[in-house]
C-alpha cells in the first residue's frame, strides 16, 4: 500500500513537472558551454572534449548538475521543509569554517581546496539562505510587517553575508541583497526598499560630483543635489502616506523657494557655499517632523524623521567610507566607473577589453572559436566573470540578444512559477531563487558592458566551474522539485 502510494507520488509529480523551466535549463547550459569553448579555446587545439581543456572540464560540470538536478526531483518534498534550518545551519559551520581557510586564491579564502577539487561553499549557501527563509516565513503567525520577525529574517540572510565578507569575498555577500526583492513581494513596505535606492542615488550622485562647483559659487554640485534630493524625497513620503497632501506641497514649495533664493543671493550679491542652507534646512525639516509626531503620535513622522535624519548621516559619512574604508582595489574600480579614473592599463582594463570585444562582435559575431580579443587572451577572467563578452565577439549582438532573452524568458517562467505555489514556503522560496538569478544576470552583463561596478559574480549556467553551476542547479532543481507537488499539497 504504501509502495502503491509512493509509486503514484512519483508519477504524479513527473506529470506536474515544468518542462518549459527544464528546457530553458537545457539550451542555457548549451549555449554556457559554447561560451565556454570559444573563450578557453587555443589555436591549434583538436580535442574540445579531452578532460585537459577547460571545454571538456565544463562537460563534466554540466553532466554531474544533470544528475544532481534529476536526484532533487526524486527527492520528497516533505524533506525540504523538515530539514531547512539543520541545511542551513551545516552551510553557516562550513562557511565560518571556510574564513581559516589556509589556501587563498586571488585574494580571496572563499575556496575550500580538496586535492584536485576547488569548492565554493558562497554558492550552496544561496539555496541553503533561501530554504531558511522559506521555513521562517511561512511559519504560523508570521508578518513580516512585525519588527521582530522582520529582524530575525535579516539575520538569517546578514549571517552567511558576513562569514562570505569575512572570506574577503565581497562580490558574492553582494548577491544575498537580492532578498529584499523577495520581502518586498512578501509584505515588507515600499519604503525599505525605496530607502535603498535613494542611498545608492546620494552615493553615486554625492561622489560623481563632488569636485564639480555649481555656476560661479563655491557649491559643490555633489553636495548641493544630494541636500536638495533628501529634503524632495522626504517630502515626497509625507505625500504618498499622508491623505492631506497640503503639508507635503507646502514644505515642497518652501524648500524650493529658499534654495532659489539662496542660489540668486550667492550669485548677484555674496558668493558662499549653498549646501550650508541646504544642510539647515534638512535639520529644521528632521525637527518639524519629530514636532508632529509628538502632537499627532503617527508613527509615519517618526520614519519620515529617521530616512531624513539617515540620509543625513549616510550623506556625511559616504565620502569617508569611500577614502577610508574601502579596499585600494574596490575604490578604484567605482571611480573608474563613476568616470572618476580612466585607468585602462589597471582597474578599467577588464571592462575596456570587454567592451572592445563585444563592440568588434558587430550584428552577426565572428563565428564560434573565431574571437580575436578572447582568443589572444585581452580580457582576463574571460570564461568566467567576463564570459559575456566571448558571447558578444564571437555571436554579435543578435547571439547576445538571444543570450538575454533566453533569460528574460527563465525569469518570467519563474514569476510565474511562484505566483501559483499553493504554499507561503514554496512562493518564498521560488521569489527567492527569481531574485537571486535577476541580480546575477543584471550585474554580470552590467559590468562586462561597464555599466554597473565590477564584483567578480558568475554568469548563472556560463561562467566556467562547477561550484556556481552546481549552486544554480541546487537553487533551480529545489524549487521545481516544490512547484510538482504543488497539485499534492493538502489544505
Amino acid at each position: 500500500m504504501v509502495q502503491q502510494i509512493g509509486s503514484r507520488r512519483e508519477k504524479g509529480v513527473i506529470r506536474s513537472l515544468d518542462y518549459w523551466t527544464i528546457v530553458l535549463y537545457i539550451a542555457l547550459l548549451v549555449f554556457g558551454w559554447v561560451s565556454v569553448c570559444g573563450a578557453s579555446y587555443d589555436y591549434g587545439e583538436t580535442d574540445l572534449f579531452s578532460l585537459d581543456t577547460r571545454s571538456g572540464m565544463q562537460i563534466v560540470w554540466i553532466g554531474t548538475s544533470i544528475v544532481l538536478g534529476f536526484v532533487i526531483l526524486m527527492l520528497d518534498d516533505r524533506y525540504l521543509d523538515m530539514f531547512a534550518y539543520i541545511i542551513f545551519g551545516f552551510m553557516l559551520l562550513l562557511l565560518f569554517a571556510t574564513i581559516f581557510n589556509p589556501h587563498s586564491i586571488k585574494g580571496s579564502r572563499s575556496w575550500l581546496v580538496l586535492g584536485p577539487l576547488r569548492l565554493q561553499p558562497a554558492e550552496f549557501a544561496k539555496f541553503a539562505t533561501a530554504l531558511a527563509l522559506a521555513k521562517f516565513m511561512s511559519t504560523y503567525g508570521y508578518s513580516i510587517q512585525k519588527w521582530k520577525d522582520f529582524a530575525f529574517t535579516l539575520a538569517i540572510v546578514l549571517l552567511p553575508m558576513l562569514f562570505i565578507v569575512l572570506q574577503r569575498e565581497t562580490g558574492s555577500a553582494l548577491v544575498y541583497l537580492s532578498f529584499f526583492l523577495m520581502f518586498y513581494r512578501e509584505g515588507m513596505p515600499g519604503s525599505i526598499l525605496f530607502t535603498g535606492v535613494a542611498m545608492v542615488v546620494y552615493f553615486v550622485v554625492g561622489i560623481r560630483f563632488a569636485d564639480t562647483m555649481l555656476l560661479y559659487t563655491p557649491t559643490s554640485v555633489g553636495k548641493f543635489v544630494v541636500l536638495l534630493l533628501i529634503q524632495l524625497f522626504s517630502c515626497g513620503l509625507l505625500y504618498v502616506y499622508f491623505t492631506d497632501k497640503r503639508e507635503a506641497v507646502r514644505l515642497i514649495l518652501i524648500s524650493i523657494g529658499v534654495t532659489l533664493l539662496s542660489l540668486l543671493f550667492a550669485l548677484v550679491i555674496i558668493p558662499f557655499d549653498i549646501t550650508y542652507v541646504g544642510m539647515l534646512l534638512c535639520v529644521l525639516l528632521v525637527f518639524y517632523l519629530l514636532y508632529r509626531y509628538l502632537m499627532t503620535r503617527f508613527a509615519n513622522y517618526l520614519w519620515i524623521a529617521t530616512f531624513a535624519l539617515g540620509s543625513l548621516l549616510f550623506f556625511n559619512v559616504a565620502d569617508y567610507a569611500l577614502n577610508h574604508v574601502l579596499e585600494p582595489h574596490q575604490r578604484v574600480r567605482i571611480n573608474v566607473l563613476l568616470g572618476l579614473e580612466e585607468d585602462l592599463k589597471g582597474a578599467g582594463y577588464n571592462v575596456h577589453q570587454s567592451e572592445i570585444a563585444i563592440g568588434s562582435g558587430g550584428l552577426e559575431g565572428k563565428g564560434f572559436l573565431n574571437g580575436t580579443q578572447t582568443k589572444l587572451k585581452y580580457v582576463p577572467e574571460q570564461d568566467t566573470d567576463f564570459i559575456f563578452c566571448t558571447v558578444g565577439e564571437e555571436e554579435g549582438f543578435v547571439g547576445s540578444a538571444g543570450v538575454l532573452l533566453l533569460f528574460l524568458a527563465l525569469i518570467l517562467r519563474l514569476i510565474h512559477l511562484s505566483e501559483r505555489q499553493p504554499r507561503t514556503f514554496g512562493r518564498v522560496y521560488g521569489y527567492s531563487v527569481l531574485s537571486i538569478f535577476l541580480f546575477h544576470v543584471f550585474i554580470n552583463v552590467g559590468m562586462v558592458l561597464g555599466l554597473t561596478p565590477v564584483i567578480g559574480i558568475p554568469l548563472p549556467f556560463f561562467s566556467y566551474g562547477g561550484s556556481s553551476l552546481w549552486g544554480f542547479t541546487f537553487l533551480l532543481f529545489i524549487f521545481l522539485r516544490i512547484d510538482a507537488s504543488r497539485n499534492m499539497v493538502q489544505r
